[in-house]
């Protein structure tokens, strides 16, 4: 424990929290917002080490913690004689053996202005899908940088996956800076480097510290050595961070069915947890993907009866009428329903072994239901330095692409953007039960780009039945006239100007005799013939 003394003063009584930040002598005051967080990167970035570190300084490290961290640091620590904090939270045998984080650790804490949940999420590729998973109900994330090293390959990677799970607030931990001599220069280059580098991916705020984890600088106050650093530290940061969530629909609510509750004869619930938007009494509403409707009878919280329920609430529902609901299905407002699909197209995060190809077959779970799902079509994939799209027929363990796939049963979806919980799925190996994809459907950006192939065909219509739309005998058909036409304009050309010697009049009536022809074969076939002018003006017979 002398280590430990030296950064803090003595350990308190047995079982109590540091006094360093004791938590009971604090005042609770109001309610405190919940941020929840996660720490990614690249390997050996710190990841653990800052976490461990921001629980010791914020008090949520007991006295009997601290004796067995400084056991652990003696037997696994990297810091010689000094405690290693990344033992507060890799805490399986193989993470300490190691020394790298393997899973996704949890760890609970609160200051006085707010409480947190942070995630401690793995920095190897090989655990890219832990990583993930810890993202996924994250509002924010701590992106840490060794100041040596710069951007990593896994450090662009964790940053398109935290945009692409929805998180839109960043914090870039830029650490080891000790290891640097706090050089500003440095800091500075790496701010400029990953800026440039996400550029495109949305976040809503990129904010960026020096630190040092192993010492504390500039973790829960701001350090002497980094004068020229004139914002907050991390800690402090955090607590002030206003995190911004995404646009929610308030007129529609969606309520998946997890369980159909039946105790009696004379009770059918439906219960689950509120997906998005808010219910009432009297609601009407629609059953999912079925369509039939009917509307709210009941709202049963485990309170009891209540006359409205929003958003991350578990209820029951009973209905007014005796329509068939089962699990899986989705009970929607009317007016602001999910849309029903059958196909999908999704960004897919590819985390199997074995590499993703068009044809595979999976089973897709989306918030409550379940489904047959097959790949058709890989549209691109992701180049993870450049964040470019590139033609694919394939994806590897940890890549991103687009996707469309087929399902055999409809479901009810939302675009990922607007809902989470109905936007987000992954994909189940038939044969090994194992999880090989997250999924995040986009809708609205299939619509897009369904409307922008609708428009663009009214346009390219006649070049794509040159190319291949009616087949090799119309485009012949069409050269052939094309030809007759560009050697009958040569003929009046030469016969104009050889007896006028006008040459101006023998081009004006060489190119009126080439586009006239069709013309009048158009009109002559639509007022006389009265019949559809035919699809290619070859100007014949006139």
């Amino acid at each position: 424990m002398a280590a430990l003394a030296k950064l803090k003063g003595q350990p308190a009584p047995a079982g109590q929290p540091h006094p360093a930040n004791d938590q009971s002598q604090r005042t609770e005051g109001s309610a405190r917002a919940l941020l929840r967080f996660i720490t990614c990167g690249s390997v050996d970035d710190g990841k653990s080490t800052l976490i461990g570190r921001i629980l010791y300084e914020a008090g949520a490290v007991f006295d009997d913690q601290l004796t067995a961290l400084d056991s652990d640091s003696r037997k696994f620590g990297t810091q010689g004689a000094a405690p290693d904090f990344a033992l507060l939270v890799d805490g399986l045998s193989a993470e300490r053996e190691q020394g790298i984080t393997i899973d996704v650790a949890y760890r609970y804490f609160s200051t006085d202005q707010r409480s947190f949940i942070v995630a401690d999420t793995p920095g190897h590729e090989q655990y890219t899908r832990n990583m993930a998973t810890g993202a996924s109900t994250a509002d924010l994330a701590i992106i840490l940088i060794d100041a040596r090293k710069g951007l990593l390959p896994q450090t662009r990677r964790h940053s398109f996956i935290v945009s692409l799970v929805g998180v839109r607030h960043v914090v870039v931990a830029v650490n080891k800076m000790d290891l640097v001599g706090y050089d500003e220069a440095v800091f500075r280059q790496i701010e400029q480097d990953y800026r440039k580098a996400v550029a495109g991916l949305g976040f809503a705020s990129i904010d960026f510290v020096p630190v040092s984890a192993r010492d504390g600088e500039n973790v829960t106050g701001l350090s002497k050595l980094t004068p020229w650093y004139r914002g907050p530290a991390l800690l402090p940061l955090l607590e002030s961070v206003v995190v911004v969530a995404e646009a929610e629909v308030e007129t529609g609510f969606a309520l998946p069915v997890q369980w159909v509750n039946r105790p009696d004869l004379d009770f059918r619930g439906f219960a689950g947890t509120v997906a998005r938007g808010r219910l009432r009494v009297g609601d009407a509403v629609a059953a999912l993907p079925s369509g039939r409707r009917s509307t709210i009878a009941r709202i049963l919280a485990p309170s009891g009866d209540v006359s409205q329920a929003s958003a991350g609430q578990s209820v029951t529902v009973t209905l007014a009428d005796e329509i068939d609901v089962s699990r899986g299905d989705v009970i929607a407002s009317v007016a602001h329903a999910p849309v029903v699909k059958q196909e999908l197209q999704a960004r897919l995060l590819w985390t199997g072994e074995a590499a993703l190809r068009e044809g595979g077959e999976f089973i897709v779970k989306l918030a409550t239901a379940s489904a047959n799902a097959q790949i058709v079509r890989l549209h691109h994939s992701v180049d993870i330095e450049s964040y470019a799209e590139a033609p694919a027929d394939s994806l590897a363990m940890n890549g991103i692409g687009l996707a469309t796939l087929t399902l055999d049963r409809q479901l009810a979806v939302l675009d990922y953007t607007h809902s989470r919980e109905l936007g987000g799925f992954i994909l189940i190996d038939r044969l090994s039960n194992q999880t090989v994809a997250f999924g995040f459907v986009e809708t609205h950006k299939a619509q897009d780009k369904a409307r922008s192939i609708t428009e663009a065909g009214a346009v390219s219509r006649a070049v794509l039945r040159l190319v291949g739309g009616r087949g090799a005998q119309e485009r012949r058909a069409w050269f052939e006239a094309a030809s007759w036409r560009l050697a009958s304009g040569l003929f009046v050309f030469a016969v104009v100007a050889l007896s006028t010697g006008q040459w101006g009049l023998a081009a004006v009536l060489a190119l009126g005799d080439i586009a006239l022809r069709p013309l009048l074969k158009g009109l002559h076939a639509r007022l006389w013939a009265k019949q559809a002018p035919p699809s290619l003006y070859d100007g014949a017979g006139i």
